[in-house]
């Protein structure tokens, strides 16, 4: 990768997986901008779009819903402290807008790499035709990145899905909306390490719908867990493959729901991170 990948344009660009992996939303919550209404149900071709492709974090939930996964239950062993504690190791430097590169070739690094590899193929970048084409390249093998690209091409201009999240034709935002979507990791954890190969799960919530008065599909957080397949190659870890699931969700906390405005500023004024372990 070069510094000059980033979401804005050059190089990089997509989210695609192998198949293995369906990722969908859940319901959408009540309009919390306007009259509540019932979202429909996604059709039977966009859904087998989705399931070749694989990803689209936070989009495809919107627009893909069905019976909800049963979560696995969850251990009641503590983690070790190392789980969440920071390593030392230095974050991979990036500018601002750019996707960051050269981790360290360490289960560190991997875990990195895959953080801010959700985030990027997280982003409102992959609704633009030349900042997806950035991000794919710049995150995916460089084979499996031109093998996905024309798959996310024809799922990302899809009229149908588009207009379930409510952009308009070629992922354009409507006048006097906000187009959100946004990744936030908690945590990872790595699942396998074997020197130039490296299975790593990322925990992330996101933020994801259309900030504005008369948004018929306001910001709503949703969270969701990726296990991202990863190979070191030419100094770098990139993606092979990845699977998505739900959760695990926490309970809610009983606040109340941020004005149109005041979802618009924050999206606005408070900028993404950068991650590192």
């Amino acid at each position: 990768m070069s510094n000059d990948d980033q979401y804005g344009g050059g190089g990089h660009g997509e989210v695609g997986g192998t198949g293995q992996t369906r990722t969908r939303l859940p319901d959408s919550p009540s309009d919390a901008y306007g009259t509540p209404r019932r979202t429909p149900r996604a059709s039977r071709g966009l859904v087998t779009v989705v399931g070749v492709v694989v990803l689209l974090i936070a989009a495809i939930a919107f627009a893909n819903q069905s019976q909800d996964t049963p979560s696995e239950p969850s251990s009641d062993k503590a983690p070790a402290s190392s789980s969440t504690a920071a390593t030392g190791t230095t974050p991979s430097p990036a500018a601002p807008g750019t996707i960051p590169k050269g981790f360290a070739h360490t289960e560190q690094g991997a875990q990195s790499a895959a953080a801010n590899y959700a985030v990027a193929l997280g982003s409102d970048g992959m609704f633009d035709s030349v900042r997806r084409r950035a991000i794919v390249q710049a995150v995916y093998l460089p084979d499996v990145a031109a093998a996905r690209q024309g798959d996310l091409d024809r799922l990302y201009a899809d009229q149908e899905f588009l207009a379930r999240i409510g952009l308009e034709a070629g992922g354009k935002t409507p006048k006097g909306l906000m187009f959100v979507s946004r990744t936030n990791p908690a945590g990872t954890k790595v699942e396998k390490y074997s020197g130039d190969s490296a299975s790593v799960s990322v925990w992330y919530s996101t933020l994801f719908g259309l900030a504005g008065e008369g948004s018929k599909n306001p910001v709503a957080e949703s969270w969701y867990t990726n296990t991202f397949e990863l190979r070191w190659l030419n100094d770098d870890w990139r993606i092979s493959d990845f699977t998505q699931k739900d959760g695990p969700a926490p309970v809610g906390r009983d606040q109340a729901a941020a004005s149109a405005e005041e979802m618009a500023a924050a999206v606005s004024q408070f900028g993404g991170m950068t991650y590192a372990r």
